[in-house]
C-alpha cells in the first residue's frame, strides 16, 4: 500500500516509502530519493494535462500548481465578465437565467444568489458515493478548463479550488444525476457546492464531514460565487473524461496481461506459437496486432513445453481453436481501439469546455461544446473490446478445463477428480462476470432523455457510458486473473516439462495454482486479481512487453 501525504503546491510529496513504486504509477510523475520514490506537482495552464497527469492526481495524490501564464489569462478573462455584468444588454449567464430560463433577466441585487441557486439546485445527485479517484481526476479537470481562461472564473475561486483538491478534500459525488449534457453537471455541482463550503465531503483519510468543517480545518475560506461563476463550474465533460483517462491507462496494462495469460494458456494446452510468426502477422498489417504476436512470441520463446511437442511428426494436430490462434487479432484489435480513445482523450483534455466561453479575441459565445458525444461513443467503445478480450479470455479457461479438449491434464484440472473440483467453479465465476460484461457492452450513448423542457433534447449519456465501463475493466482484471490461476496448475501439471524464463517468473511471483487437494479458492483467484493489477504479472516477466 501506498502512503499519501497533502503538499502546498509546489512541494514534493513521499508516495511510498521503504517499497518498490507502483508499477501502475505513471513513473515519468515520479523520483527516486533515497529509500522512497516523491511525485512531483502537475503544473496546470493554459494548455492540456496528459493522462498520465490525471492519473497521478486522482490516485496517487499529486498536488496541482497553476502556471503564470494561466494566472494571468484568468485574470484578463475575468474582466472581461465584469465589464459585461454592468451592461444594460443581457448576457446569457452573467445577467441572465439558465437552460430554459435564459431570456430572463436578473438584477445585479441577485446574482450572487443566482449563482449559488445554479449550483445548488444542480447537486441533485443520487445513490451511492462515486470513487475518490474518480471524484479527484473530475476536479483536476475541470481546474484545468478553468485554468485556461476561456470561462471568466476568478483567480480567486480557481485558487479555492486548488487549494481543496491539494487538501484531498473530496466532495461526495452521487452515481445517479448526469446526462452527459450539458457535460456532468450534477456531479460538478456537488464538487462546486463544497467549494461553498455546503454539502459534504471526505478527508484525505476517508472521514466524512461537512465541507465548512473540512475547510476550517485546512484554512480554506469558502467562496462566494460571483457573475458567471456558477456556470463555469459546473458546465463541462470531466467526470466521464476522468473516467476514460483512468480506463486508458488500466486497459493498456490489462491487455498486456491479457497477451501474457494466453501464451500460459496455449503452452499449458500444447498449443503452438508458430501461427505467432511476424512475417504471418504483417499479412494483415494491424499494428495492435502485431504488438500482441510480438508479446506471445517473446513470452513462450525458449519454453520447454514448447519444445517438447514441435516435431511435425511427432505431434498429430494442425491447428489450435480460434480463443488460441487468434488471440493476436483480438487482443490487436482492441489495442488499435484504445490507441483511438486516448486519442479522443487527448484533444478533449485539450478542450476548453463551457458555455458561454470567452473566446480568444474576447467575445462571449454561446456553444455547444459541453455535449459529451465524442468521450461517450469511445467509453461504450472500449466496453464491447473489454467484453471480447474477456470473452476469448474465459474460452481459454474452459478449454483447460476440459477433460477432451486439454491434451491429458485431468477433468478440471483435479487432484483426484470425482473427489476433486479443481477450478470447476472458478470458470464459472469467469462465465458470470462475462456474462454481465457482455450486458454492459451495450452502448450508453444511442440513448437519450430530453430534459429541461425541451432545450437539453438530445443528450450523451456519457457519464452512464463511463461508470459501466468502470465496471467493465474490473470484470476483465478479474477473468484475467482466473486465466492466470488456471493456466499456471495447468503449466505445474506439465512437470517436469518447463515453460519459458519468463513464464517461470509469473509462476514464482504467483503464490497459487499449485496442484493438489481442493483448497479455499476465493483467496488463490484474489492473489492473482492483485498481482495483475499492481503490474507484478508483467513485471515478474522480465521482459518489456508492449
Amino acid at each position: 500500500m501506498t502512503t499519501t501525504q497533502h503538499p502546498q503546491p509546489g512541494e514534493s510529496v513521499a508516495v511510498s516509502s521503504h517499497a518498490p513504486l507502483p508499477q501502475r504509477a505513471p513513473r515519468d510523475l515520479f523520483v527516486q530519493d533515497g529509500d522512497q520514490y516523491v511525485v512531483r506537482t502537475v503544473q496546470v495552464g493554459i494548455g492540456a494535462v496528459t493522462i498520465d497527469d490525471v492519473v497521478a492526481v486522482a490516485r496517487y495524490d499529486a498536488p496541482i500548481a497553476l502556471t503564470d501564464d494561466s494566472r494571468a489569462e484568468v485574470a484578463k478573462s475575468r474582466t472581461i465578465i465584469e465589464g459585461l455584468a454592468s451592461d444594460t444588454v443581457a448576457h446569457y449567464g452573467v445577467s441572465t437565467g439558465f437552460g430554459a430560463l435564459a431570456n430572463t433577466s436578473i438584477p445585479p441585487q441577485k446574482r450572487q444568489q443566482l449563482q449559488r441557486s445554479l449550483v445548488a439546485s444542480h447537486a441533485a445527485g443520487s445513490g451511492a458515493l462515486v470513487e475518490r479517484e474518480v471524484v479527484r481526476a473530475l476536479m483536476l479537470l475541470r481546474i484545468s478548463t478553468l485554468a485556461t481562461g476561456r470561462t471568466g472564473i476568478r483567480p480567486e475561486t480557481l485558487d479555492t479550488y486548488v487549494a481543496m483538491l491539494n487538501a484531498g478534500i473530496t466532495p461526495c459525488v452521487r452515481e445517479y444525476g448526469s446526462l452527459g449534457c450539458s457535460g456532468d453537471l450534477a456531479p460538478l455541482a456537488h464538487c462546486a457546492l463544497a467549494l461553498m463550503g455546503e454539502g459534504d465531503v471526505a478527508l484525505a483519510d476517508g472521514t466524512l464531514v461537512c465541507a465548512a468543517e473540512a475547510f476550517e480545518q485546512h484554512g480554506i475560506a469558502p467562496v462566494v460565487l460571483q457573475e458567471k461563476e456558477g456556470l463555469a463550474l459546473i458546465n463541462g465533460t470531466d467526470g466521464m473524461l476522468g473516467m476514460l483517462c483512468l480506463a486508458i491507462h488500466d486497459l493498456r496494462m490489462l491487455l498486456t496481461t491479457a497477451d501474457l495469460t494466453c501464451a500460459m494458456s496455449i503452452d499449458g494446452l500444447l498449443g503452438t506459437d508458430d501461427v505467432f510468426a511476424a512475417d504471418l502477422q504483417a499479412l494483415r498489417p494491424h499494428p495492435g496486432q502485431a504488438l500482441s504476436a510480438e508479446n506471445l512470441r517473446d513470452l513462450m520463446k525458449d519454453s520447454g513445453i514448447r519444445e517438447s511437442h514441435r516435431d511435425p511428426h511427432a505431434c498429430t494436430r494442425v491447428q489450435d481453436a480460434y480463443s488460441m490462434r487468434c488471440t493476436p487479432q483480438v487482443n490487436g484489435a482492441a489495442r488499435d481501439t484504445l490507441a483511438h480513445a486516448v486519442q479522443v482523450a487527448e484533444r478533449e483534455l485539450a478542450a476548453a469546455v463551457d458555455n458561454p466561453v470567452i473566446t480568444l479575441d474576447g467575445r462571449v459565445e454561446s456553444n455547444g461544446n459541453f455535449h459529451g458525444a465524442p468521450v461517450a461513443y469511445v467509453l461504450d467503445f472500449l466496453a464491447i473490446v473489454t467484453a471480447d478480450v474477456a470473452s476469448i479470455s474465459e474460452r481459454r479457461t474452459d478449454r483447460a478445463l476440459d477433460v477432451a479438449r486439454n491434451h491429458g491434464l485431468p477433468p478440471f484440472l483435479a487432484h483426484d477428480p470425482g473427489t476433486d473440483s479443481g477450478h470447476m467453479i472458478a470458470q464459472y465465476t469467469a462465465a458470470g462476470i462475462v456474462s454481465e460484461m457482455k450486458r454492459l457492452a451495450a452502448p450508453a450513448s444511442v440513448d437519450s432523455i430530453p430534459s429541461s423542457a425541451m432545450q437539453e433534447d438530445h443528450v450523451s449519456m456519457g457519464w452512464a457510458a463511463g461508470r459501466k465501463l468502470r465496471r467493465s475493466v474490473d470484470g476483465l482484471q478479474r477473468v484475467l486473473a482466473v486465466e492466470l490461476l488456471t493456466a499456471a496448475r495447468a503449466i505445474r501439471l506439465r512437470a517436469p516439462l518447463q515453460p519459458s524464463p519468463a513464464v517461470r517468473g509469473v509462476l514464482d511471483a504467483l503464490d497459487a495454482g499449485v496442484p493438489g487437494p481442493d483448497r479455499f479458492l476465493a483467496p488463490e483467484i484474489q492473489a492473482a486479481f492483485d498481482l495483475i493489477t499492481a503490474g507484478g504479472a508483467i513485471g515478474a516477466t522480465g521482459l518489456d512487453l508492449n
